[in-house]
């Protein structure tokens, strides 16, 4: 049987920190689904088309990950909801600080509630993709700082496209 995790985010853009966690669920899991959410209580950058768009490049095009494992999708439904949809028990987080972990806990608590045959994995990405934060890279962007470390070469591009 085929094991399928969800990795909920805004993706707003998506960075090497998000990278590794797709990348370290590659290993324990069949299939990643990468559920770009688009809920109305944010003000993202790029729109939710715009958003699954630079995901794909990065993936896909810069590195050259496996599309046969990685599905990309947006959802606007509760993350138990996405899980339900398709057919997985398990919810991949990223966690970088320990101000991460709270809000974390709660949510993956309250997923719990919702449906409790869903367990959240918690992942953290490499040591040097910890600090990384896409409101950082946004901002460094409108700063014309260099954001060569933190994500794709296309992604750099779809950002400085929009700012």
């Amino acid at each position: 049987m085929s094991k399928t995790a969800i990795y909920p985010g805004t993706f707003d853009p998506i960075t090497f920190g998000h990278i590794d966690v797709i990348k370290k669920g590659l290993k324990l899991f069949d299939r990643i689904i990468v559920g770009v959410s688009d809920v109305n209580n944010k003000s993202y950058l790029f729109n939710s088309e715009e958003r699954i768009q630079i995901v794909k490049n990065a993936l896909f095009k810069d590195l050259k990950l496996n599309k046969k494992k990685i599905v990309i999708v947006s959802f606007t439904s509760l993350t138990t909801d996405l899980c339900k949809k398709y057919k997985s028990n398990i919810i991949l987080r990223g966690l970088r600080a320990v101000s991460d972990f709270e809000y974390e806990f709660q949510l993956a608590g309250m997923n719990r509630k919702l449906n409790s045959n869903i367990e959240t994995l918690f992942l953290m990405s490499d040591v040097e993709n910890q600090i990384i934060s896409s409101r950082f890279v946004k901002e460094i962007v409108k700063l014309n700082g260099n954001i060569g470390k933190f994500t794709t070469k296309s992604t750099i591009k779809s950002l400085k496209e929009k700012i």
